[in-house]
């Protein structure tokens, strides 16, 4: 540990001495303005760099006059809000020169040919990143991040909350750059749990830079609003739906910032009631011959109170160091009540017994996490280092109860088992990182940093059987297991801009250390690698109106905690759930070709191979003599993908704004699982989504979403075409409140029909969620509408992945 924060130390001091020698004298420049409006006393004008990031504001003065001095060569853009909301947004203001732009109107659409757009699109494409900007969204209302995703573009869930990306699985889920340490279930009951409301945005990065940590697929990044104005500013907001259940959201924030501090502070809570429904077709062979089947009916009913707090501080110590910290609670109570009633044929197809069981859960989730971090601005080329110290704490607890009655048909005989489990889990995180920006003239660009993080979790599960009345330890159930890991990361990133061409290239080693022990078996499995990590893009500005775009990276996904721990866990008399310690880390390279037209419409093509692919899996086995089928996971061979995906919005009236996307891809998987051989099976298949907004006058809008996705060929997996239609209202007055009604999935239509197949097991299933609902929701923003540069949020953007199977 000593050795990683002296080379920490050691690069931050580096880069300081560095910057000190080739400090320079860089040329200067001023741009400026004036506004032509009644209300220049509601307007800021914001002045941001290349990447959208910004670096100053200013207020016009009485006259509409504005300016920014003391800038360097580059592009910029500006950005024009009245009352905290945007009207204007320019782009590609290339400062070579002192410059001042022509009046600036609200009736104009363009200064000297700088493209003018209003307000965020619902779907926009910035660096490399795709966008949903879920505030904007009518249909986001009342609703759980996990169902904004479920019914986010290229998004596809499957039967068991396996959330895959334009056809790819095994991604990285963030919240503010931050890892959620769950996958699978334990991760959609996770973010079933969060409120729409406390979402700004969703970023879907497809092709990671090695500045990014190495694992997933892909990223999907959940950024949860902030405020960034100065003065004391906040919002209430509460909404209430129904479906077959009600649900509840609310939330409270609230930010102070002057010269000096930055003090922030929001909390949400949410009641959330919801079912899930799945009917199961299991039949069995042998040697091609039918040897049984299980024929079932699964409800669950989920009550979910959730709770989550965030606070923290930003101290300006001085114009070139900045202070922070954050502290964050998130507990989420998660009950749920089963029925799962069954009907078994044996091998001549008649009735052989019956059972119904009864299970309830009651989960407590919680998780506490401190962030520290310091940024230093080197020199007035925006060169900086930042350093991030993050604890985060992760514990879980879960009482289950499951009650069988199984009925002998041929002996008229019943038998009662009952089975009792008890959960604790624990999971303690500690990063350390630090990263080094350094800007040069002619626009070099310098990226690097370091970081190390442990990880131990702890799960504790005791099983009892207490069909007798007595509750007695069943040992067959009980497990303990624990796990440790190590990662040590290393990258850089060198970046280089022209007048129409630009490069970025990269490199990232991390080195893995890995420990999983089966307590109750005393089990060990360790791992140790290193590998590297290499990125690239190419970036050619064809014409003025159009770009092209190439993106080269590999990336890895390692096994979550859970999907190592071998040790099998009881769902029902039928099912068991297990892991697997020889699973191996999947690797994967990614390929895309993007081209832009106007920075709207967007078309990506994109190649991947995947080695030992981590695949969740139903497999048939034996256990004491009884059929039943194990939720696993195994590495398929190999996995490919070649797709295209598009983005065309169309303004078909001043009132109409359609913006249509479609993801077309074939994905082809090779492996061998249950004896079951499967060479590039896969088939062609697509997903097409269009968001059409109305602008109806006096404040209100309206808005209707459709979607449509093609049936999927998954390895094993076939899943059946589905869609669904959203459609939404909202009306914005005065007082800067805003109240929305949607209705969500109209005609429900939205749940999932497949069937999995091997040699000697076929299962058919379908899948009904409480996914048709209708919401109200009401916001109210208060405060000042000085806006102000973003506050850091913290540093861990790589840590809190992998406790769930």
């Amino acid at each position: 540990m000593m050795t990683r924060i002296f080379l920490i130390l050691l690069i931050w001091l580096l880069s300081f001495f560095s910057s000190m020698l080739s400090a320079q004298t860089a040329p200067s420049f001023s741009l400026s303005g004036n506004i032509r409006s009644g209300q220049v006393e509601q307007m800021e004008i914001h002045l941001l760099d290349a990447d959208q990031k910004l670096i100053k504001t200013e207020i016009a003065d009485a006259g509409g006059k504005f300016s920014f001095n003391d800038l360097k060569a580059g592009t910029y853009h500006l950005k024009i809000t009245r009352n905290g909301s945007e009207i204007y947004h320019t782009d590609n203001i290339s400062m070579v020169e002192n410059k001042t732009l022509s009046p600036i109107d609200p009736d104009i659409k363009s200064i000297e040919g700088v493209t003018i757009t209003k307000t965020k699109p619902l779907i926009e494409r910035q660096d490399g990143k795709m966008i949903m900007n879920v505030e904007n969204s009518i249909a986001s209302t009342g609703n759980s991040a996990f169902e904004v995703l479920e019914k986010a573009p290229g998004i596809t869930i499957d039967n068991n909350d396996n959330i895959s990306l334009r056809g790819k699985g095994n991604l990285l889920i963030q919240i503010d750059g931050k890892n959620t340490p769950m996958t699978g279930s334990d991760l959609a009951n996770y973010l079933k749990g969060m409120p729409s409301s406390t979402i700004e945005k969703i970023e879907f990065i497809t092709n990671p830079s090695s500045k990014y940590d190495a694992a997933g697929s892909s990223i999907i990044n959940i950024r949860l609003k902030k405020e960034q104005r100065k003065g004391t500013n906040g919002s209430i907001s509460t909404s209430l739906g129904t479906g077959r259940y009600v649900k509840n959201n609310n939330s409270f924030s609230i930010n102070h910032r002057n010269k000096k501090i930055n003090v922030f502070g929001n909390y949400s809570f949410a009641y959330r009631e919801a079912y899930n429904g799945l009917v199961l077709d299991r039949n069995f062979y042998d040697a091609g011959h039918f040897r049984k089947a299980y024929i079932q009916d699964n409800f669950l009913k989920f009550r979910f109170n959730n709770h989550i707090a965030k606070a923290g501080m930003d101290y300006y110590l001085n114009d070139k160091n900045i202070l922070g910290f954050s502290v964050g609670l998130i507990t989420n109570k998660f009950n749920v009540n089963g029925d799962n009633s069954n009907l078994t044929l044996g091998s001549n197809y008649l009735p052989e017994s019956t059972f119904d069981t009864q299970n309830t859960t009651n989960d407590h989730w919680t998780n506490v996490s401190v962030n520290v971090n310091h940024k230093y601005t080197i020199d007035s080329l925006g060169s900086e280092i930042s350093t991030d110290f993050d604890y985060i704490n992760y514990s879980n607890s879960s009482l289950q109860n499951f009650e069988t009655r199984t009925h002998q048909i041929a002996s008229n005989s019943d038998d009662l088992d009952i089975q009792k489990g008890d959960m604790n889990g624990r999971l303690n995180i500690f990063s350390l990182k630090s990263d080094l920006t350094k800007n040069f003239k002619d626009e070099w660009k310098l990226e690097s940093g370091v970081k190390t993080s442990f990880v131990k979790t702890d799960n504790d599960l005791k099983f009892f059987n207490a069909s007798t009345g007595i509750s007695l330890p069943d040992l067959s159930k009980t497990n303990h297991f624990i796990y440790e890991e190590n990662i040590n990361a290393l990258y850089g990133n060198v970046s280089k801009k022209w007048e129409k061409f630009k490069v970025v290239a990269g490199l990232r080693l991390e080195n893995t250390n890995v420990k999983g022990i089966q307590v109750t078996t005393q089990q060990v499995n360790k791992r140790n690698y290193t590998q590297l990590f290499p990125s690239a893009v190419l970036s050619y500005d064809l014409t003025e109106k159009s770009n092209l775009e190439v993106n080269v990276s590999r990336r890895i996904t390692r096994p979550s905690y859970n999907q190592l721990n071998p040790f099998k866990f009881y769902l029902d008399p039928t099912t068991l759930k297990a892991g697997n310690p020889d699973l191996n880390p999947q690797t994967t390279m990614n390929y895309e070709l993007t081209y832009s037209l106007n920075n709207t419409y967007f078309a990506t093509l994109s190649y991947s191979k995947t080695s030992d692919n981590i695949t969740d899996i139903l497999k048939p086995v034996v256990d004491n003599g009884q059929n039943v089928t194990v939720q696993t996971i195994e590495n398929l061979s190999s996995v490919s993908y070649v797709g295209l995906y598009l983005i065309a919005p169309v303004k078909v009236t001043p009132w109409w704004d359609m913006n249509n996307s479609a993801n077309f891809y074939y994905g082809s998987y090779t492996g061998n699982i249950s004896d079951t051989q499967i060479n590039n099976k896969g088939n062609f298949t697509y997903n097409i989504n269009s968001i059409n907004s109305f602008k109806l006058g006096n404040g209100f809008t309206a808005e209707l979403t459709g979607n449509y996705k093609a049936k999927e060929v998954y390895a094993y997996l076939n899943v059946s075409s589905n869609w669904y239609l959203n459609i939404g209202a909202q009306k914005k007055f005065k007082n800067n409140s805003t109240l929305k009604l949607s209705f969500n999935d109209v005609f429900f239509t939205s749940n999932i029909k497949g069937q999995t197949v091997y040699n000697d097991y076929i299962e058919n299933f379908a899948v009904k969620r409480d996914s048709r609902v209708v919401t109200l929701s009401y916001t109210y923003n208060f405060g000042s509408s000085k806006n102000g540069q973003p506050r850091k949020t913290g540093g861990a953007d790589d840590l809190k992945q992998r406790i769930g199977a």
